[in-house]
């Protein structure tokens, strides 16, 4: 059986996401031949021309041996993130109170963050996860323009790694100005797919439904469940939308991970129906 006839009977299909280890030429080959379906092209890293050349790479390749593959383009998204410490890493032991702040300083005592609106969205209480998760934080109190918090779970955390307010509701939209330079892009260069990532509210996704409805032939739309938000409001994203993907990551860091399964199934049955 050929790999045109695995496919036409393999109702799951396999989504590969394209980097710095995968992007050769004959990598591709070799992901192409092993089953691969959908190439995601992941745009929180890389830049045009990376992407250019690996989009170019799977047509070409796939064109030759007789496959169409998918070509998905996953836009980057608000990602709130830590910013430059003064010190490659920092260890924040369980009960130390540390300070968040949206300004860059050279204050070992302060973990610079690159959101502006930290200390209006976040609320006493409230949690904060550092690292992708691994750092817990409990918000004690706001004061002099930083947000003073508790170590709940200590842990390393590095510049640059991410932040989940999984509690707040953050003014920052879904789709950045660097997502609509990036759709350009991938509009230009005949992607099948697009992600949206961090949608909260079915009205996130309508600065990219207004450009895909502008061309004849557009990509499927998909919308990243992976916030507690969007959960509350999956009827009315799916009413908007192509498909759905379940990105578990930060789905896992911003839920319970117990939950993570049961909201999967959830979420796949409900796809299913709509």
């Amino acid at each position: 059986m050929d790999i045109k006839t695995q496919s036409k009977f393999r109702r799951t299909k396999i989504v590969c996401t394209i980097g710095p280890a995968t992007s050769t030429a004959d990598q591709i080959r070799r992901l192409i031949l092993a089953g691969m379906d959908v190439a995601r092209l992941n745009f929180s890293h890389g830049d045009h021309d990376s992407h250019g050349e690996s989009l170019h790479l799977i047509r070409q390749i796939s064109n030759d041996l007789g496959k169409e593959i998918g070509i998905l383009q996953d836009l980057g998204g608000p990602k709130i993130r830590i910013g430059k410490l003064p010190v490659k890493e920092r260890e924040l032991q369980t009960g130390e109170k540390v300070v968040l702040s949206p300004s860059s300083t050279l204050d070992p005592s302060i973990i610079p963050v690159n959101y502006p609106y930290i200390v209006e969205d976040v609320a006493v209480g409230d949690r904060i996860l550092l690292a992708d998760g691994l750092v817990e934080l409990k918000v004690q109190e706001k004061k002099g323009g930083g947000v003073i918090c508790e170590v709940v779970l200590g842990g390393i955390v590095q510049s640059h790694k991410g932040i989940n307010l999984p509690s707040s509701n953050i003014r920052t939209p879904s789709f950045t100005d660097k997502d609509r330079d990036d759709l350009v892009f991938g509009l230009e260069q005949g992607v099948d797919f697009v992600a949206l990532s961090f949608v909260r509210h079915e009205n996130d996704l309508e600065p990219v439904q207004e450009i895909l409805d502008q061309k004849a032939r557009h990509p499927l739309f998909i919308a990243k469940i992976e916030k507690p938000q969007a959960i509350q409001r999956l009827e009315e994203i799916l009413a908007r939308v192509d498909g759905v993907m379940v990105a578990r990551g930060d789905l896992g860091v911003e839920t319970a991970l117990e939950e993570v399964p049961i909201i999967q199934k959830r979420i796949i049955r409900r796809a299913r129906q709509s």
